[in-house]
């Protein structure tokens, strides 16, 4: 089943529950996938990788926003951000935890014979492509500035 399918689904059992926080960050993600597809002016179908892309940016962005409410003192918007955040997750993969990362590098790290902080980019690429859409680019950055720095 598509995305678009998925979220649209998703929305009418929100509408008939009247979750109106499910309802935003569903409006928020259908919005978003007309916006992909119609960006460039033709209309078309944008890939599975890039759906998972903009997912994680919706996320990203809730998480975000739900920061720096809460550094203003603005508790009353956290909470529907992270609600927001924790909806739009359920549409992503499943993401796999810093130990399974670490994994994946350092198996990256002995098939490139990448050694210090220069092989990073190449490390990082090949990373985000074979694990493309199960973890975030701020993990992965993290777990191979560490081992290619000791």
């Amino acid at each position: 089943m598509s995305l678009q399918k998925q979220i649209m689904d998703a929305m009418i059992i929100a509408m008939k529950a009247k979750d109106t926080v499910a309802l935003d960050a569903l409006r928020a993600v259908k919005s978003a996938i007309i916006l992909a597809q119609t960006e460039g002016g033709a209309k078309g179908e944008i890939s599975d990788g890039d759906e998972i892309k903009l997912l994680q940016r919706l996320v990203k962005q809730r998480n975000d926003s739900a920061a720096i409410y809460s550094q203003q003192g603005r508790d009353d918007l956290v909470q529907p951000e992270i609600e927001q955040a924790g909806i739009i997750k359920q549409f992503l993969p499943e993401q796999l935890n810093e130990e399974e990362v670490a994994k994946v590098v350092d198996e990256i790290i002995a098939q490139t014979g990448a050694s210090s902080m220069k092989d990073m980019g190449r490390v990082m690429g090949m990373t985000n492509s074979k694990i493309a859409g199960k973890a975030d680019g701020k993990t992965i950055s993290t777990i191979v500035k560490a081992r290619l720095s000791s």
